[in-house]
């Protein structure tokens, strides 16, 4: 049995993504986005790799950075193939989506 990978989930403004990073700071994951000045904010692109696919790293950086835009009244485009499927999948964030 494989023990599950412990990771937080950090913001990183000044690089406009979000990160899922191991205790020793490992990178396991990434959300990136791009504000935009009419209250938009796009979520173009999350990787998780290959070997570290499958523990929920990619679901948890979309929830945080979905709970953030939440939170700064932001509307979602959510032009991400995951991000865009996490969203059906949980329909409490709909609401968020800009059509």
């Amino acid at each position: 049995m494989t023990t599950p990978l412990q990771y937080d989930v950090v913001h990183r403004p000044g690089h406009e993504r979000y990160e899922a990073r191991t205790p020793d700071g490992e990178v396991v994951g990434t959300l990136e986005y791009v504000r935009r000045e009419d209250g938009l904010v796009e979520m173009p692109h999350t990787v998780v790799p290959p070997e570290h696919g499958g523990q929920g790293i990619a679901g948890a950086l979309a929830r945080r950075a979905l709970d953030d835009a939440r939170a700064e009244g932001l509307r979602v485009v959510p032009t991400c193939w995951y991000v865009d499927g996490w969203i059906a999948r949980h329909p409490d964030y709909q609401d968020l989506v800009a059509r």
